[in-house]
């Protein structure tokens, strides 16, 4: 089987510079899918651009840390930051109450059903899920939205595993090179999911490109294109337009959103594998 690439972009929905670099990038056919913020502030214009955009494919871009809850926050209490009517936003935050018991798998299960839920509510029929952060590779997380997807007759799911190939190409902080490096302790736990191992969820071969976040420049992206091996995989990418929406945000990916946009335009016309959505997984 040739390479074949799933070209998405995260965090849309999150700003209207985000969501009008989603629609050029679709549009200059170096973008097949785009996964949506049920919370994000710009959730109504990223759903007016998916509807004028069929061809693009849109997932759930779940997010249960730094942000806004879609259920009722009094129904997702544990997922809350102390005295508030937000989610936690700290990652670390986030594993440590995870990991001793404070927050319950029950209600990132019911987050995650609300926020696929409200896409579909808005006529948007998910291709897939992932979750911001990547907090689905911890298990307590990928069984709970796993039942969310499941229940919700969504049939895919990101592997955010990235293979050590594509993490070499990155030029980017040896702290990030390395926390990647130990996501793939969890690669089994993943892959043996009772949902994936059936196949009734479907997934790629792994993640590209999220060693590169914050540095996908034109050089790393070729690289990456030219070591695309057999199989089908995700790139994942940021981009978007720096705005004053975007300086608001708590994301640390600000100008190197527009790094991110000019690389795809620049690279994945020229060096096209075949490009599909999640729905041709």
């Amino acid at each position: 089987m040739p390479p074949r690439l799933i070209l998405n972009a995260d965090d849309f929905g999150l700003t209207l510079g985000v969501n009008r670099a989603v629609a050029e990038l679709h549009q200059a056919h170096a973008l097949t899918s785009a996964t949506l913020m049920a919370c994000g502030p710009a959730f109504d214009d990223a759903v007016r651009i998916a509807h004028a955009n069929p061809t693009l494919g849109v997932g759930c871009h779940i997010v249960l840390l730094d942000g806004t809850p879609t259920a009722p926050a009094h129904e997702v209490p544990t997922l809350l930051e102390a005295g508030t009517s937000q989610l936690r936003s700290s990652l670390v935050g986030f594993l440590l109450a995870l990991y001793t018991g404070r927050i319950s798998t029950v209600e990132i299960e019911r987050e995650a059903t609300a926020q696929i839920r409200k896409l579909q509510s808005f006529g948007i029929h998910p291709t897939h899920i992932d979750t911001h952060k990547h907090t689905h590779i911890f298990p307590r997380v990928t069984s709970a939205v796993l039942r969310a997807a499941a229940a919700c007759g969504v049939k895919a799911i990101r592997n955010p595993i990235e293979p050590s190939w594509s993490a070499r190409i990155a030029r980017n902080a040896i702290r990030r090179r390395a926390e990647v490096a130990a996501l793939r302790l969890f690669e089994r736990a993943f892959l043996t999911q009772p949902l994936i191992a059936s196949g009734e969820v479907k997934t790629t071969q792994g993640c590209l490109g999220v060693s590169a976040t914050g540095s996908l420049d034109s050089e790393t992206l070729a690289h990456l294109l030219e070591a695309l091996p057999a199989g089908t995989w995700e790139l994942v990418t940021h981009p978007g337009y720096l705005d004053e929406a975007l300086l608001a945000t708590r994301t640390i990916l600000k100008s190197t959103r527009e790094v991110e946009l000019n690389a795809l335009l620049a690279q994945i016309p020229q060096s096209p594998p075949t490009k599909i959505t999640f729905a041709g997984v």
